[in-house]
């Protein structure tokens, strides 16, 4: 599962995405795969009010400690 969060962090990470892109990226009825759940739960992922109001243009992006896991992950990868 860490995996597939770290994959789910990197994609929001890459550029700007709104919360119906997330949605139909990411959002899933199988409880056994809750990683927008988990990320959201977490605090590792914000939904902040879009310009238009409704929330399918809403913006999705990382948190600080959204930023951090990546970083750590990233870090934890790079051959020393």
């Amino acid at each position: 599962m860490r995996a597939l969060m770290l994959e789910l962090l990197a994609w929001i990470a890459a550029r700007p995405r709104t919360y119906d892109e997330t949605m139909r990226a990411w959002r899933t009825s199988c409880p056994r795969m809750p990683i927008w759940e988990d990320a959201t739960t977490d605090g590792l992922v914000e939904v902040c009010s879009a310009e238009r109001g409704t929330m399918s243009n809403a913006v999705v992006r990382l948190t600080a400690a959204g930023r951090a896991f990546l970083a750590a992950a990233h870090t934890a990868a790079t051959p020393k």
